[in-house]
Formats: C-alpha cells, structure tokens, sequence
C-alpha cells in the first residue's frame, strides 16, 4: 500500500524543527528512525500532510556524560546505544535492552527517542528506562520540560508528549555499586518484539540484602510499567529463592492483561511472573562484590 499526499521537510536543527511543527501544527509528523511511522502511513492509520525528519540533527545524537548523568541524544540509533563504551560500561542495563531491538537493520535505524515517543506496548526500551528512572526532556517553541519515565507512558501508544514538543534526549544516573541487571525477553519470531520483557536492576547492600530493586515490564499491558509490589517485596530482604519467587508473583498484579494471537491474557501474566524471576535472580548473579 502506498501513504497518501505528503510534502517531506528535513530539519537543520531542533529550533528549525520547532518551528516546522509551530507552522504545520496537527498536520505535522516527525520523522527519525520511520519504522512505526512509515507503516501506519502506508495503511492509512496516520495521514500527516507533512512529515519533519529530524534524523540528521547532529545535536540529538550522541552519548555525553553531563552533570554527573548520562544523556543520549533522542535521534540516537539502537545500535550506537548498544554499543557505545560509556553506556555499556555505566548503563548495561540499557545497552543490554539496545541490543535485543529487532534486528541488525531495525538497530541501525530506529531511534530511542522515536521508540519512546510511540510507546508500543511492546517495545524494549520502555522496560529498560522505566527499571533504570531515566528522565526524558522534551522541547518546544516555549521552552523545555523533564518528564519522569514513569510518568511518560500514560496508555496504548499514548505518552505525555504534548503538541509541538520534540523528544531531545533521555538522562541516567550511573549503575551504584554492587548492582546487577538483566533484561530478558519472550520474543515474537517475526518482529522481535516483545510478548513479555522484563528488565530487572538490582543493588545490595553490604549485608547482602536488597537495598534496591527496580523492575520494567514490557509487553504485558496496554503501556509499560514498574510492578510496586515486586519492588517492595524484595526491599530490605536477603534474595534468597524464595524471597525472589514470592516477589515475582505479583508481577501482574492490576494489570489487565493485553490478548491477541500471539498469546492469551493467562499466558502473558505467567510469563511475567517467570521472567520477573528470570531476570531478578540474573541481575543478583552478576553483582560484583
């Protein structure tokens, strides 16, 4: 299928992009990486009249540390996070969740910024910067604001984005010390993407007990989440089996489950709960100590 009328604009700079989106308004789309974009023209879902790609903007690529953060620029391709030295050795949680994108073409195209703002419900990265509290800025002609994952996903392909922002970058604090993470998927075979994913960050004290536990679920629900009760669970306590497997089982907790023919509701929630498992006892295994 062919995409209805459109007139293509490349943007120079985030301000000239800005002000493509002030001019055009609602009939405005970005374009960066186009893997979801591009299809949902081609089948009539989305029909802007302009597309802005915002792909060649030098100043939203990259990794640079800043302030004591880490700050990826939002037209950073997958394959640069994945790979790059700074993220892998202060973010491998999140270089982890970079490399299980897709495929070595999807990695070398699609963008973290174009991934967030369009919140498939079974996309990688939103599992990976919910379980690491990254912050997301986003910039308009009025001036920019900071949006904490876990107030940025908000439904079904739905985010906080508001009219005439762009998505310029995402921060993270570092790893802490004696941390451990892991990021484990239930792969769709044709897609890649996630039927469940579940990425888990894991500190201890130096007792040994759980000081920390962060938890990202992808794939589960309408839009991704943390599981509080996981979380809390584990708080304070020695992860022993156990104590891992009772957390785990309220992975699902309050979740309406998604269903479709890839797999059931019952199915999804049981593979949420064995992932989440999965990946806390895998993130303990890999602290150092």
């Amino acid at each position: 299928m062919f995409p209805a009328s459109f007139q293509y604009h490349r943007a120079a700079s985030v301000k000239d992009a800005l002000g493509m989106l002030q001019q055009f308004g609602d009939d405005a789309k970005l374009l960066s990486g186009g893997h979801s974009l591009l299809p949902m023209m081609k089948l009539r879902l989305a029909q802007p009249t302009h597309l802005v790609d915002i792909a060649g903007v030098a100043e939203l690529s990259g990794v640079r540390e800043e302030g004591g953060k880490i700050v990826i620029g939002g037209a950073t391709i997958h394959d640069n996070v994945a790979s790059n030295q700074i993220v892998r050795n202060k973010l491998g949680l999140l270089a982890e969740v970079a490399s299980a994108i897709g495929d070595i073409q999807v990695r070398n195209r699609g963008t973290i910024g174009g991934s967030l703002a369009h919140s498939d419900p079974a996309a990688d990265y939103p599992a990976g910067v919910l379980a690491l509290e990254g912050e997301i800025k986003l910039e308009s002609s009025s001036g920019s604001r900071v949006v904490k994952a876990q107030d940025f996903f908000v439904d079904l392909l739905t985010t906080a984005i508001k009219p005439g922002e762009i998505l310029t970058g995402v921060s993270f604090t570092p790893h802490p010390a004696r941390t451990g993470f892991a990021y484990l998927k239930h792969r769709q075979p044709a897609s890649g993407f996630a039927i469940v994913g579940i990425a888990a960050m894991v500190t201890l004290d130096a007792k040994g007990n759980c000081e920390r536990v962060r938890v990202g679920v992808t794939g589960l629900g309408a839009k991704a989440f943390r599981p509080a009760a996981v979380e809390s669970a584990l708080a304070g306590k020695k992860p022993d089996t156990g104590a891992i497997g009772t957390a785990a089982a309220h992975a699902a907790d309050g979740i309406d489950p998604l269903s479709d023919i890839h797999a059931s509701a019952d199915f999804r929630s049981e593979l949420a709960r064995v992932y989440t498992r999965r990946a806390i006892q895998q993130a303990i295994a890999r602290i150092k100590t």
